[in-house]
């Protein structure tokens, strides 16, 4: 139950992200903060840091913080899969080499 609670926490990271993206982009386009659009995306994202902050607190009194913080670095997975996906952003093939020696990483040193 602790490693799923911190993949999600891992995953609420990510979204987060590609939340304060969104409200940056909102921002570019309208110029304002006060914007509507804008202020949703960056205060939707400003509470999923907080639920998921809360939620890796109760991560850390169940386990080892060397044993889970790994399972952090899926964020680097996550995000520019997300980017690609919600974002329309591109990246060169060697990009995602790297990307894949940081999941492998991340397997290694969760087994160890």
């Amino acid at each position: 139950m602790t490693y799923l609670v911190a993949i999600i926490c891992v995953i609420g990271i990510a979204v987060g992200q590609i939340l304060f993206k969104l409200s940056a982009q909102s921002l570019h386009r309208t110029g304002s903060f006060f914007d509507l659009g804008t202020l949703t995306l960056l205060f939707s994202a400003f509470a999923l840091y907080g639920l998921t902050t809360i939620a890796w607190v109760w991560v850390l009194q169940k386990a080892e913080l060397g044993r889970v913080y790994p399972l952090m670095a899926m964020a680097f997975v996550l995000v520019p899969i997300g980017s690609y996906y919600f974002l329309g952003e591109r990246f060169n093939p060697q990009y995602f080499v790297g990307v894949a020696l940081i999941a492998a990483g991340i397997v290694i040193a969760v087994r160890s």
